[in-house]
């Protein structure tokens, strides 16, 4: 029996781990915004002077500064389409009781947004991603996942600002953890 399987019949239902960019999203959320808000210009000056999400909140700071508000992100992220069929896949998953989760290094907002427009932000157990925050000012701000604080990890695979290896491992042990009732 494979570890996967062995998942699975020790946590009792199927987990489907989902990355978002380019999987549920046909798209780069991060790119859709940037272009459909025409930051297209600024974003290319800057995209090698700063980390990615340095990037992307640099880019939620100026949107905030020409007077765009969280509404205008939430219209722009609204009129991202999700192909029917990944529509589909996500409800028959979740109404066979599978639990769904979203790994990604996208952001909280743009994933939450998008899929609760969608009306599958409900399927999910989890978002697991770069967190996000709307100030008392109506500004997004961006941080990564792994915070400045984390040294860079030195996998080759992923970005540093989520390696999705050792989150998948931590969020896995957890799941085999609280089935088998150890603390």
């Amino acid at each position: 029996m494979s570890p996967a399987n062995q998942l699975t019949v020790v946590a009792g239902q199927p987990i489907i781990i989902w990355d978002f960019d380019r999987t549920i999203m046909d798209d780069d959320s991060d790119r859709w915004v940037v272009v459909e808000m025409g930051l297209t210009q600024l974003f290319n000056q800057l995209r090698q002077t700063l980390p990615w999400n340095s990037l992307m909140d640099r880019m939620m700071k100026e949107l905030h500064s020409q007077g765009r508000t969280i509404e205008d992100i939430i219209n722009c992220l609204n009129r991202v389409q999700l192909h029917p069929q990944i529509i589909s896949a996500i409800r028959a998953a979740h109404a066979h009781g599978c639990d769904l989760k979203v790994l990604s290094d996208a952001n909280q907002f743009f994933i939450e947004t998008i899929l609760k427009n969608h009306g599958v932000y409900d399927c999910f157990s989890d978002i697991i991603t770069n967190p996000t925050l709307v100030d008392e000012e109506g500004r997004l701000s961006i941080f990564s996942y792994h915070g400045p604080a984390i040294p860079p990890h030195g996998c080759n695979l992923c970005p540093p600002n989520l390696c999705k290896v050792p989150v998948l491992l931590k969020s896995t042990n957890s799941i085999v953890h609280k089935s088998l009732k150890i603390d």
